[in-house]
């Protein structure tokens, strides 16, 4: 079999038909979802009572208001954690495919810790992690 034969093989079963299965598969659950969300509201107990319409506080009394100022220090946190736990996710294709990229690969990783590094350094001489302030 030469190249133009395997080509026109393949040309042939990837076709939109070969995604109908997958395409009805699909529906089927969105349908199955919207039509059991239906039947629950239809059908459920609809008792509006003050204790379930009051917000859940785990039993806490609620006092003051809800749009009280917060320390930008723990967004600020929450945003760094983020961001360098995603470093970490791109490690994970780089140590399954670490033999494959040889050399190369080896110094471009060293590269994007070193990105991250420089960052990491910046943030520590900034003292965005300093909360006494």
């Amino acid at each position: 079999m030469n190249l133009l034969q395997f080509l026109m093989s393949a040309n042939e079963t990837n076709n939109a038909t070969s995604y109908l299965p997958i395409a009805l598969q699909i529906l089927f659950a969105g349908g199955f979802v919207a039509f059991m969300i239906l039947v629950s509201s239809v059908v459920g107990p609809k008792r509006k009572t003050d204790d379930k319409l009051a917000t859940f506080t785990s039993g806490i009394e609620s006092h003051g208001d809800a749009r009280s100022p917060m320390a930008i220090k723990y967004f600020l946190v929450a945003i760094l954690f983020v961001l360098f736990d995603v470093e970490v996710i791109f490690f994970y294709p780089y140590a399954v495919n670490f033999k494959s990229f040889g050399w190369s690969g080896f110094l471009e990783v060293l590269l994007f810790v070193a990105f991250f590094l420089v960052g990491f350094i910046y943030i520590l001489k900034k003292g965005a992690l300093n909360w006494e302030d």
